[in-house]
């Protein structure tokens, strides 16, 4: 997180805070803190995944960094230019390389326009494949595994999966260079999630391309990112490559999270990190470290000062006394353990090529996320 100029994209000190009113007349009487002071950058063909709790404002970085939210404060740069100085016309344009998958794919996508409809209105918005936007439609569809003769159906007629292809292949449309994926497979099933993981990887590899992805399922994480960034309650406490973080993590509420992650392998002694209380109201967060108030470490300076985000050999943290704590026993271990039954289940699970199912000519491997 040096700022360097290499990077794609580059976060500086992103604040967000939403106004709160009360009664009929609208007076502000608080703030909600989403976001407070957010730095990251990310390179080309890179992942960096944003993970945490419901509420930490992971999703509202996301919207910060493609501005469908102006930002309290705070500098978005992608490609060396600074997006929060330009104008909606100059935006409108520079939105071709930044695009986003959805959550939901059963509210993402309009169910009163067919899937051609929805793939082409893009190409049309930007003047991209002039007079073939059937044929460039096509492509799309054969691209994420899906049948050109499916162009004229409308959303209803596909299952989870399926619409969420269709949401990637909409956001492939006008060849962005980075895509935010906003949680894309917490709504599909553990198969799907699978195949959609995968396929975003092979798009990856073949384009180039450059993820913010945003998740709070650490097993699927630890399967795409390359990075990964802890966010609670507004801040980043924690930011280091995958193998570093999942091997090695250093703050508490990161070792709480990793702790949750079920471990397919009876032998091994995993021990669970039951976090005290409730997430603080992000209206009043506590002061000087906002997780001290879970925090089984938390002493008196804790709440004095706020941790600053330390780098130290490529692994950032975020507090105070992190060189003293240890990780339990099985949290350090589940980072880099190798379960090989699970490997030649895996191998079970391989599928050939099939319309719908997963992408064309490619044979696909199931990876068993949630086990």
């Amino acid at each position: 997180m040096s700022g360097k100029s290499t990077a794609l994209l580059r976060a500086e000190n992103l604040v967000k805070h939403f106004p709160v009113h009360q009664h009929m007349f609208g007076r502000q009487t608080a703030v909600v803190h989403a976001v407070d002071g957010v730095s990251f950058e990310l390179r080309t063909g890179d992942t960096m995944a944003l993970v945490g709790e419901s509420g930490c404002g992971k999703s509202t970085v996301g919207r910060l960094v493609l501005r469908l939210l102006d930002a309290t404060s705070g500098k978005v740069w992608f490609g060396g230019e600074d997006l929060m100085s330009l104008s909606p016309g100059q935006l409108r344009a520079r939105r071709r390389e930044l695009q986003m998958i959805f959550q939901d794919p059963y509210s993402s996508l309009n169910p009163r326009m067919t899937v051609e409809q929805t793939l082409t209105e893009p190409l049309a918005l930007h003047g991209l494949a002039r007079g073939r936007h059937r044929e460039r439609a096509a492509e799309l569809m054969d691209l994420v595994g899906l049948a050109p003769q499916y162009l004229q159906r409308y959303p209803h007629e596909f299952s989870g999966g399926q619409r969420q292809r269709i949401g990637i292949a909409r956001a492939l449309a006008v060849e962005p260079r980075l895509i935010v994926c906003d949680e894309p497979v917490s709504a599909l099933d553990v198969s799907i999630q699978a195949q959609i993981v995968n396929l975003l990887q092979d798009l990856q590899r073949r384009f180039g391309l450059a993820y913010v992805f945003i998740a709070h399922d650490l097993a699927v994480v630890k399967h795409i990112a390359s990075h990964v960034a802890v966010m609670y309650l507004g801040h980043i406490v924690e930011y280091a490559d995958k193998r570093s973080l999942f091997a090695s993590p250093r703050h508490p509420y990161t070792q709480a999270l990793l702790s949750a992650i079920p471990i397919p392998e009876p032998g091994l002694r995993h021990e669970r990190i039951l976090l005290q209380g409730d997430v603080p109201n992000p209206i009043t967060p506590p002061s000087g470290c906002r997780f001290r108030t879970r925090c089984p470490y938390a002493r008196e300076r804790c709440g004095e000062e706020v941790p600053a985000l330390r780098a130290t050999a490529g692994h950032s943290v975020a507090c105070h006394f992190w060189e003293e704590i240890a990780p339990p026993a099985g949290v350090a271990a589940s980072g880099g353990a190798v379960n090989e039954r699970l490997v030649r289940l895996q191998g079970a699970f391989r599928t050939g090529s099939s319309r719908g199912g997963t992408p064309a000519g490619k044979e696909f491997e199931i990876d068993l996320i949630n086990v």
